[in-house]
C-alpha cells in the first residue's frame, strides 16, 4: 500500500497545515543551532587545549599575552586578556607599592566578569534548543487533538464511521504527532550534550581563574 504523506498534508485542515509548518520551522532552526553550537563549542576546546600549552610553556605573561591574543575563541584565553588587562592598570596605578587586598578583589572581579560574559556567549541560543524539545510534542499533541475532531465531526456530517471517513483526520493526526517528536528529540539531545559540554568549559575556567589568580599574588605580592 502506497501512502502520500505529502497528499494528506496537502488536504489537511489548514490548522493541521499551520501546526506543521511550525514545527517544521522549530527543526529547521533547531538544527541550524545544533551545528553552530557543534562548531562554536569545538573551537573553544581546541583553543583552550591550546592556550593552555602556550600558558605552561611561555615564560612571561607577555608572551601568554601574544598567544592569547590568536585564539580568542577560548574562553581560558579571554579570560587572562581580561585579568592581564587589569593586572597591566593596577601596576600602573599601585606605582610599585606593592600588592593589596583591594588589588587582588579587583583582579578577582576583572576574571568573574570575563567568565561570566564568557559563560554567557557558550549557552547563546541554547533557550531555544530548551524551548523547542519541551514545546514541539505539546504543538504535535494539538495537532493530534485537531485531527482527531476533524475524524470525529466527519463523521457526524456524513453519519458514517467508515475508514474512508476517519482515515485522513486521524493521518493527519498522527503526521502532526510525528513532526513534533522529530522537532523535539534531536534538540533535547543536543540541548542535554551541549549542556555537559559547557559545564566542563564552566569547570576549566573556574581553575583556570583560580590559578591565575594565585600566579598574580606570586608576582606581585614578593
Amino acid at each position: 500500500m502506497n501512502i502520500n504523506i505529502f497528499k494528506i498534508i496537502g488536504d489537511a485542515d489548514i490548522v493541521v497545515k499551520l501546526i506543521l509548518l511550525l514545527l517544521v520551522a522549530f527543526s529547521v532552526f533547531s538544527w541550524a543551532i545544533i551545528f553552530y553550537k557543534l562548531k562554536t563549542l569545538k573551537a573553544a576546546d581546541r583553543q583552550s587545549g591550546r592556550f593552555l600549552e602556550a600558558f605552561r610553556r611561555s615564560k612571561s605573561l607577555t608572551e601568554v599575552n601574544e598567544a592569547a591574543k590568536k585564539l580568542r575563541a577560548s574562553p581560558l584565553a579571554v579570560i587572562f586578556l581580561a585579568g592581564n588587562k587589569e593586572l597591566a592598570y593596577q601596576s600602573k596605578s599601585s606605582g610599585g607599592n606593592g600588592w593589596t587586598r583591594d588589588q587582588t578583589e579587583s583582579l578577582s572581579r576583572a576574571l568573574l566578569k570575563a567568565s561570566n560574559s564568557e559563560v554567557s556567549r557558550l549557552e547563546k541560543m541554547m533557550f531555544f534548543l530548551a524551548t523547542t524539545g519541551s514545546v514541539s510534542p505539546f504543538i504535535g499533541l494539538f495537532g493530534t487533538v485537531w485531527g482527531i475532531m476533524i475524524s470525529f465531526m466527519r463523521i457526524g456530517a456524513m453519519r458514517s464511521a467508515s475508514l474512508q471517513v476517519v482515515a485522513p483526520g486521524i493521518a493527519e493526526a498522527l503526521i502532526a504527532t510525528a513532526v513534533g517528536l522529530f522537532a523535539a528529540v534531536p534538540a533535547v539531545i543536543a540541548y542535554n550534550y551541549f549542556l555537559g559540554r559547557i559545564k566542563d568549559l564552566i569547570a576549566a575556567m573556574d581553575d583556570f581563574s583560580l590559578e591565575f589568580l594565585s600566579i598574580s599574588e606570586r608576582l606581585h605580592g614578593s
